[in-house]
């Protein structure tokens, strides 16, 4: 204990002489700390944006069938360059759908979608690039979404092909300026010139991947394909209970190979897409934006640490004498190293606090200002704060050391 209480001592009195030779030379502080200010505030401030980016992603990709799987020829996410094969297989149809709608026992929803942009008009108003999507009735299960009035698409608006319409938020506004939600349900709208009747309005979704999720309309898919033909490419929205999407993915698996007659042994000639391909790519992209931002700042860290290892050579040389004086008194070598340490470790702590205080409020002005998010853990703070301290160590050990074994002697007659 007595050990213990010695070395507090020692690192108590060090971290009190630290503060007074740093107060005492505030400029020479102060660009000392410069370097170390500049790393971690460009650390802090993209760790900030990209880490809120991620969130507010993940919040979007829940937000949007965190828990289905998409039926299509292609694959969403696909850098090989085979596009050629895909483009040839056999087309998404009304055949796979009533053979998951008959087989599976898992899917708790299934509906088609198919989609082209078409314009929206009511009388001398319109939309002349509205997306015009396809859907089932168990759409809203399978894929997320709500009705802020009216009702959705019912199923005997599919099976009666009727002129039913659910509009969003977006057209709403365009074709009906100033009406309210429940004022739009019941009038009348023009679909590439086909009447519809609006029997719901979406609730506003806002933008995902830079896309507009609230231009559109939505009409049943035996309508669509009255009114544009059925060619058009289709997938399958297929829903699973939480926790049993991959359950969900082995038995579609089977069910669309009988339905599609892919003979055994040859590869699958159909794709089970999944929402969050979109994260795996994204978080791709962000991590080597974190790589350039911590090679940045690991950079302008080092570059910081040779100017604390400059500065505190410079304040061994100010105070040789007192070095001597002290080692002279019975001060030991551990306890003159320990002291400058101690320094050069709270000159570069403090540019790492003013430089994530700084970070965090490049980061919020940033979010306030601009689409772009920003949120950082604690953890991020943390590290920031460790790697500064640990730079004043490292670069502070080769002056601390050369303070702690000069000779006493020559120290004394030192001017």
């Amino acid at each position: 204990m007595t050990r213990i209480a010695r070395a507090l001592a020692e690192l108590v009195e060090g971290l009190r002489i630290a503060l007074g030779a740093l107060s005492g030379h505030r400029l020479r502080t102060a660009l000392t700390t410069l370097g170390i200010v500049i790393g971690v505030t460009t650390v802090i401030a993209i760790v900030a944006i990209i880490q809120g980016l991620n969130r507010s992603f993940e919040s979007q990709i829940q937000r949007f069938g965190a828990h289905t799987l998409y039926v299509s020829r292609y694959n969403w996410v696909s850098v090989s360059g085979d596009w050629w094969k895909y483009r040839n297989r056999k087309p998404i149809g009304e055949t796979e759908l009533k053979a998951i709608l008959r087989e599976s026992t898992i899917a708790v929803a299934a509906s088609p979608v198919v989609s082209v942009t078409a314009a929206v008009s009511r009388g001398e108003r319109s939309s002349s690039r509205v997306q015009v999507t396809g859907v089932g009735s168990d759409y809203l299960v399978a894929n997320g979404g709500s009705v802020d009035a009216g009702r959705f698409l019912l199923a005997s608006d599919v099976d009666l092909t009727r002129d039913s319409a659910v509009v969003g938020t977006d057209v709403a506004d365009r074709l009906f300026p100033g009406a309210s939600p429940e004022a739009v349900v019941g009038q009348k709208v023009l679909v590439a010139g086909h009447p519809f009747h609006v029997v719901g309005v979406m609730e506003r979704r806002g933008r995902f991947l830079g896309q507009a999720m609230d231009n559109n309309v939505f009409v049943p898919f035996t309508t669509f394909g009255s009114l544009f033909g059925n060619k058009r490419p289709m997938f399958l929205a297929v829903a699973a209970p939480p926790g049993r999407v991959p359950d969900l993915d082995s038995e579609l698996t089977g069910i669309l190979r009988r339905a599609r007659r892919v003979p055994p042994g040859r590869a699958d000639d159909f794709v089970l897409n999944r929402q969050d391909q979109f994260l795996k790519v994204y978080q791709g992209l962000t991590g080597a934006l974190y790589g350039v931002a911590v090679g940045v700042g690991l950079i302008t860290l080092v570059v910081g640490g040779i100017g604390i290892m400059n500065i505190m050579l410079v304040s061994v040389h100010e105070r040789t004498r007192e070095i001597g004086v002290r080692r002279a008194l019975g001060a030991r070598r551990r306890t003159i190293l320990l002291q400058f340490l101690v320094e050069s470790a709270v000159v570069a702590a403090l540019g790492g606090a003013l430089g994530t205080a700084i970070g965090l409020a490049i980061a919020q002005v940033i979010a306030l200002t601009t689409p772009l998010a920003a949120a950082v853990e604690p953890s991020a703070v943390a590290l920031g704060l460790g790697f500064s301290a640990m730079t004043g160590l490292l670069f502070g050990s080769w002056p601390a050391w050369r303070a702690a074994h000069l000779d006493p002697v020559e120290a004394l007659r030192y001017e």
